[in-house]
């Protein structure tokens, strides 16, 4: 019997890069499952919407069945395994691939598509959240028109999305080994033949995040303060152009 993948994402379900990992997961063999949201849900974290009720619409032509769901990433894997799937249980949850890297500790506790992969392990379920390196204008080009992939950079979204669909079914099969979240950062120019290395989080300082604005404060990013050089951060193996993989240990049992 093929596994399945249940996948999710923080960019929105028109995304081009979810659609890649969703034909790359096909292509290895995954019966493919979608949950994701209707639109972008990005920076929101592992957030819930505990206020409102949550819409849910069928999608068509992605994966064996998909769902374009009014809600937060988190929503999105907790109502398709508690309510979606029905006696279908995945064999692993990927969330992505994110428009732009989530490295660095600060981009990582607010990513929506960590998010999505952590609500996957917490329900017992080997999860990966998987991210794309993209330089400043092409970042802005492709979060304006996510649906469209620039085909200058499909080569390298596709090397990244069957590197992910090779790593998930890796995990098929494993035992629990509690909540773990791999987290892998694919850099610009990601190849098939890309190395990948062990990484932590970078440690970095923001400060604000925000600027005065008409009404009050606007979001403003800034590339922060790196508070330790560490060769084997996250942002250190992506700047070296080499695969980063995080591995986040939620409930205290990765080795040591």
């Amino acid at each position: 019997m093929r596994p399945t993948a249940l996948l999710t994402n923080d960019d929105g379900i028109n995304a081009a890069f979810l659609h890649a990992l969703a034909a790359a997961c096909a292509s290895a063999g995954f019966r493919v499952m979608v949950a994701a949201p209707s639109g972008e849900r990005s920076w929101i974290g592992r957030a819930f919407s505990r206020h409102r009720e949550v819409t849910v619409a069928d999608y068509h032509d992605l994966g064996e069945r998909a769902w374009a769901i009014d809600g937060t990433p988190s929503d999105c894997v907790n109502i398709a395994l508690g309510h979606l799937l029905g006696e279908i249980r995945p064999d692993v949850v990927l969330s992505g691939i994110n428009i732009g890297f989530n490295a660095t500790m600060p981009l990582c506790l607010s990513s929506g598509t960590l998010a999505g992969a952590t609500e996957g392990t917490a329900w017992g379920i080997p999860a990966v959240a998987c991210s794309l390196d993209l330089e400043q204008s092409l970042f802005e080009q492709v979060h304006r028109a996510s649906s469209v992939c620039p085909s200058a950079l499909r080569p390298h979204l596709e090397s990244a999305a069957r590197h992910a669909a090779r790593f998930a079914e890796a995990l098929v099969g494993q035992p629990d080994r509690g909540m773990l979240v791999h987290s892998l950062n694919y850099p610009a120019t990601v190849t098939d033949d890309t190395p990948m290395e062990r990484t932590r989080p970078a440690l970095v300082r923001h400060g604000s995040l925000f600027k005065p604005s008409a009404l009050g404060y606007s979001f403003a990013w800034n590339d922060g303060e790196n508070l330790a050089v560490d060769q084997q951060s996250d942002l250190a193996v992506l700047e070296r152009g080499l695969i980063s993989h995080t591995v986040f240990d939620f409930g205290g049992t990765a080795p040591l």
